[in-house]
């Protein structure tokens, strides 16, 4: 269509349409013809125009990622202090009171502490889940080529560690433990690098990023596999048919969030009794959150110009709103339609985002960084094959893999670096990776059953996410003074 077609003024819709009343002609900007119109706001009440700006500066704090990270490292070192306080005793009897979650007959008990760990913490791998399939959508991961180069290094960065972990603890009771320094926080590992803003290359971060969401992947692949209960048979099967049905309302393209929502809380009751560890039903229900709009958006611009003009026709000035009937019935419909243009996986994500890394992350750093040190030898923490394990692999483990499988790669034609990224910044990569806070903590409440063995891990894990962040900042800001005083 030529541009004389397209600005060709359509005379039939003008001349049917009546012309509006002249004081809201008026209303509309009296400037003198060529002036600049005055710009109207949609929005009546100054109170809430206050309200709306003070909300756009809490969304903007809300999504900075570093503020999250900040927040949960925070509430870590809080619950050092306060398990090693006399207030230790009132937190750990509020942690052990038992609470009831359920649906109808479906219902479980547990303590808080519990609560958190199964229950909130399967809302934090919904959005985990949600995160993967955006990658897989239309992020990094779906170029297998592209991706392949941080996915493979990401094998390499949990390998390395396991096997670091198993020879320490090789013969001992303590084996079980191999998986917890495998683990990559995203959240912590990138706040902590994007406290180095340019001196790192977006490309690095977009590697990293990728890195650590096959990190996730491998981890939650590992938890499912080898940190579950013995399974229960019946509930196991229940499972498999509530999927099914999750499975039955993606096909029948339900682009409804709700009942997906609903199904998911039936799934996890049911894992939680199958002794498959019941965070997984959060990533099984993204996998069938719709990625997709019902609305064409091909046609949504012309649809709204119709809308439109349907709402100037049918408006009233000297009406109140409670009389304005045909106008708001209009509304309601275009509300509808601009609901569902954003995809149900969508929706979920930012329904939960906030929640998730300003309370549920939070909660479960205070409540599994209960180190109480009060009486402990320091010393046999230090010795223990446990703590070790757990240090060394995340801290030398994890660049060791990342890095030599990367190298590798490149030496053998398999892939080649991105653009911009250095092999210093792959090395911030590695040792960065070492930062495993949220999901070590968790495998290993897992992995032991006694606490010495638990408290040793999770020292092992604070002190180890510390000394990787630090290194990788450390190292970023020496390598680029040394660079600088060679020129």
């Amino acid at each position: 269509m030529s541009d004389s077609q397209t600005n060709k003024p359509n005379n039939a819709n003008s001349s049917s349409r009546p012309q509006r009343p002249a004081k809201a002609r008026d209303r509309q900007g009296s400037g003198s013809k060529g002036s600049t119109p005055k710009r109207i706001s949609i929005i009546a009440e100054p109170a809430v125009v206050r309200r709306l700006s003070s909300q756009r500066v809490i969304d903007s704090i809300t999504s900075n990622g570093t503020i999250a990270a900040t927040v949960m490292v925070l509430s870590a070192l809080l619950a050092v202090v306060v398990a090693n306080s006399p207030a230790h005793e009132a937190v750990e009897h509020i942690l052990q009171a038992e609470l009831s979650v359920g649906i109808g007959s479906l219902t479980v008990g547990m303590s808080v502490e519990a609560f958190i760990n199964d229950f909130l913490m399967a809302i934090f791998f919904l959005l985990v889940g949600i995160e993967l399939k955006y990658e897989v959508r239309v992020g990094q991961l779906r170029h297998p080529r592209q991706a392949a180069l941080p996915m493979l290094a990401a094998v390499g960065g949990v390998t390395v560690p396991a096997l670091i972990y198993a020879v320490l603890n090789w013969g001992k009771a303590t084996i079980g433990g191999w998986a917890i320094p495998i683990a990559t926080d995203i959240a912590f590992a990138l706040g902590v690098m994007s406290l180095l803003g340019d001196r790192v290359a977006a490309e690095t971060k977009v590697f990293f990023q990728t890195l650590a969401i096959a990190d996730d992947i491998l981890a939650i692949l590992v938890l499912a596999l080898f940190y579950g209960q013995s399974p229960n048979i019946a509930w196991c099967a229940a499972s498999l048919g509530v999927t099914i049905v999750l499975w039955l309302m993606y096909k029948a393209k339900v682009y409804t969030a709700k009942p997906y929502i609903a199904v998911g809380a039936v799934l996890w009751v049911c894992m939680y009794n199958s002794g498959i560890h019941a965070t997984l039903a959060g990533v099984i229900l993204a996998f069938f959150l719709p990625s997709h709009s019902d609305v064409r958006l091909s046609n949504l611009r012309d649809w709204l110009g119709r809308k439109a003009r349907d709402l100037d026709d049918k408006y009233d000035d000297d009406a109140h709103v409670l009389g304005q009937h045909d106008f708001t019935k209009a509304a309601v419909s275009v509300e509808r339609v601009m609901h569902h243009v954003t995809p149900p996986l969508e929706r979920v994500e930012r329904s939960i985002s906030t929640g998730v890394n300003f309370v549920i992350l939070p909660l479960f750093a205070f409540a599994n960084a209960q180190i109480r040190l009060v009486g402990i030898d320091l010393g046999s923490i230090v010795t223990d094959s446990v703590a070790q394990g757990v240090f060394l692999g995340a801290v030398l483990g994890k660049p060791l893999g990342i890095v030599i499988v990367t190298y590798l790669l490149v030496q053998i034609g398999f892939a080649k670096l991105p653009e911009h990224v250095t092999w210093s910044q792959v090395m911030a990569v590695g040792i960065m990776g070492g930062m495993g806070f949220t999901m070590s903590i968790l495998i290993s409440g897992l992995a032991f059953a006694d606490p010495n063995q638990v408290l040793a891990a999770k020292c092992a894990i604070l002190v180890g996410s510390v000394v990787a962040g630090a290194s990788g900042l450390a190292f970023v800001h020496a390598h680029d003074a040394l660079k600088g005083a060679s020129k």
